[in-house]
């Protein structure tokens, strides 16, 4: 073989490699969403995509004060409903601050479990519940009690037991342990 043609050879086999490890590279970018201006990845757990949201700055100090991070860093699945900062403002003047003392961490986790479902429900299952319900569907949260699930439009919501309802805002965050649904408004048991 003479040096021109073995030159030739080197560079396809290099472009070669070179081709076959952007496609490779390609192939393992994960579709994520984004929140609070950061990606969500699917690979990551729930705790590990909501501390990178800076629109979830105070659920995840909640989550942090009641002592939900390993449970939320667990195998799941969970289907969680992910107030933002804005939602926490819109309750009375005091009420985050005084839920994350700690003498106040028993009604502080019953809040959060209030928005975590067992299983991953993604809104297409949600839709499809509400329509097979003529219009809403009840679903039991972690916590023990049920949110009721109802739509407008192109529209999600969620209701609480006390009558609260909130938008989903952002659906189908995907997790590794389950799915994230942000909402605009924090549901009371």
């Amino acid at each position: 073989m003479n040096p021109r043609t073995k030159i030739a050879a080197f560079g396809m086999i290099a472009l070669s490699f070179a081709f076959s490890g952007n496609v490779a590279a390609q192939a393992t970018k994960e579709k994520t969403v984004m929140v609070g201006g950061a990606a969500m990845y699917p690979s990551k757990n729930i705790v590990e995509n909501a501390m990178n949201s800076k629109d979830h700055t105070t659920l995840v100090t909640a989550v942090k004060a009641a002592g939900l991070v390993e449970t939320l860093q667990g195998k799941g699945p969970f289907t969680v409903l992910a107030p933002t900062n804005e939602a926490f403002a819109k309750l009375p003047a005091g009420t985050v601050e005084s839920l994350v003392k700690p003498e106040n961490k028993s009604t502080l986790t019953k809040v959060l479990t209030y928005h975590v479902l067992a299983g991953k429900y993604n809104a297409k299952q949600i839709w499809a519940a509400v329509k097979a319900g003529n219009g809403k569907a009840a679903m039991k949260t972690v916590e023990g009690e049920e949110v009721t699930f109802w739509t407008k439009g192109n529209d999600l919501y969620v209701k609480d037991g006390k009558g609260t309802s909130a938008k989903v805002t952002i659906a189908d965050v995907n997790q590794s342990n389950g799915v994230i649904h942000v909402i605009d408004t924090v549901l009371m048991p």
